[in-house]
């Protein structure tokens, strides 16, 4: 068998199939059980008459049969297209039509949002949970299908900013890429390892280095379907968990939770830390405890984790992400191509094996992103004289929510055709516990419009943690560029203080 995710279970099933592959809750599932109920899943997704290479979608919370599922679309030959739990019909339906979605494996609670998409525009078959249930048990089975290893073998979407979310490739190539990276470190990962997953499995730090990697490295991932600080707490010393990943919200909340100051936390050698801007008291929290949180710098399309800080400089240099890694490259770059000096501001670019092949069915976007082997990040930073590379601004109009891409464009698209709404610019506004959150600035006349109205057709169309937490209504027209394109520096220097002058709509 080729090196595939599948090979790995397969063999981690035949040597330690007893020992425990995923925790969700309170259920678990051993390595033998994953395999099997994974393969019976695959063939069953064969046989229905999905092919090599179609798309299939995953909508779910974070459940027992999520990790089953995803595994059974991967070794089934087709791609898995991990969808958030969280999107409306609408969202769901451009993700199907970008991805070319044939098969959407739904989770009960979720399978009305799956059935109302289908029926938006060229339909896809809806597969229930009943079905993963029902074939936890039965006689083994090693279905796999084998594919090149520049196949994809899953395409994630992420929010941009010029419009919405684009779908980065994975291979099986790019998959063992990382996982050869994230082991080679003296503090990284480890054949073996415990992980625990407190964020949602669809998304790239759930699938790539909490499902994934555990496969392949043969560990165990302890899922929790939603974030308990004081559970998690506990977990990490029962456990002996050594692995934990997440955005600064996350080890706030469990550093702030009762249990912290008393429980063992030695056990954890890989605690990374990204998506918003880690404060400087939280470091020392977790520094206190023995732990060295290791602030990265990272997007989909380089893997999740371009760079992370060294433990040794985590406290030394706390706004610095590290100089990349064995052998991806992380510099800064000016407009002309060239790479900057030491202190000289330019776009942060990544050069390596975690770097995506490019978008799904989107040629333009992956030589736009992609050019002369760097991935351009769309992200302002700087470097020190020893390469170290500190994040200073956004050259993308992304709003990172809770670690959570959200593009103004979709909110100010949405909004946009509210009626009574003469325009709209979305903007982020910082936010203590999430780093950032949406802001609608809308130019309404007078009486034609209120809060309550936006919001209401908001969360109608969009995913909760989209809708606006404030929003301004105005008279006057929005700043604009001399091309006619709203001023979107302008508008975010008037709304600077939105959050002192303007109470939240939600």
């Amino acid at each position: 068998m080729a090196a595939t995710v599948g090979s790995a279970l397969s063999w981690w099933a035949r040597t330690k199939g007893g020992q425990p592959a995923v925790h969700v809750g309170n259920d678990t599932t051993t390595y033998g059980e994953l395999a099997h109920w994974s393969g019976r899943l695959a063939r069953r997704l064969a046989e229905s008459g999905v092919a090599p290479g179609d798309r299939v979608g995953l909508l779910s919370p974070n459940a027992i049969q999520w990790p089953a599922a995803a595994l059974a679309v991967i070794k089934s030959g087709a791609v898995l297209v991990p969808l958030n739990s969280r999107l409306k019909p609408a969202e769901i339906r451009k993700v199907a039509d970008d991805a070319g979605i044939t098969l959407v494996i739904a989770h009960p609670s979720h399978r009305e949002s799956a059935e109302r998409a289908a029926a938006l525009g060229q339909p896809f078959a809806v597969l229930d949970f009943d079905v993963v249930d029902r074939l936890r048990v039965g006689a083994p089975d090693d279905f796999s299908v084998e594919r090149p290893a520049d196949d994809p073998i899953a395409v994630i979407f992420t929010s941009g900013s010029t419009g919405l979310s684009k779908g980065v490739i994975l291979t099986t190539q790019t998959l063992l890429n990382i996982v050869l990276e994230n082991t080679l470190t003296e503090d990284g990962f480890r054949p073996g390892s415990v992980a625990l997953l407190v964020l949602p499995l669809a998304f790239t730090p759930g699938l790539v280095y909490g499902l994934l990697m555990t496969t392949v490295l043969g560990g165990s991932l302890i899922v929790e379907p939603e974030l308990n600080p004081s559970r998690a707490v506990t977990l990490i010393e029962q456990h002996g968990v050594q692995a934990l990943f997440g955005v600064p919200v996350i080890f706030e909340s469990l550093s702030r939770a009762t249990e912290f100051e008393t429980a063992d936390l030695s056990s954890l050698q890989t605690a990374i830390v990204g998506g918003a801007a880690v404060p400087v008291d939280l470091l020392h929290r977790w520094a206190a405890k023995g732990v060295m949180l290791r602030q990265i710098y990272g997007m989909t399309e380089a893997g999740g984790v371009a760079t992370a800080t060294l433990k040794s400089e985590a406290l030394e240099h706390p706004d610095s992400c590290g100089s990349g890694s064995i052998f991806t490259e992380v510099r800064v770059m000016h407009e002309d191509g060239t790479l900057a000096g030491p202190g000289e501001q330019g776009e942060i670019v990544v050069r390596g094996p975690l770097v995506t092949p490019g978008y799904w069915n989107d040629p333009a976007a992956t030589a736009e992103a992609i050019r002369d082997g760097w991935l351009h990040s769309g992200d302002i930073g700087t470097s020190d004289v020893e390469g170290r590379v500190r994040f200073v601004d956004r050259k993308k109009d992304l709003i990172i929510s809770g670690g959570i891409n959200i593009s103004p464009v979709e909110l100010e698209t949405v909004i946009g055709k509210l009626p009574g709404v003469a325009e709209v610019a979305v903007i982020a506004v910082a936010d203590e516990r999430w780093g950032e959150t949406p802001a609608a600035i809308i130019t309404a006349a007078e009486g034609a419009l209120d809060q309550s109205a936006v919001i209401a057709h908001c969360e109608e169309q969009l995913s909760d943690y989209k809708v606006p937490r404030y929003v301004v209504l105005r008279a006057d027209p929005l700043p604009r560029l001399p091309s006619g394109k709203l001023d979107k520096p302008a508008i975010r220097d008037e709304y600077r203080d939105v959050a002192a002058r303007f109470s939240k709509a939600r």
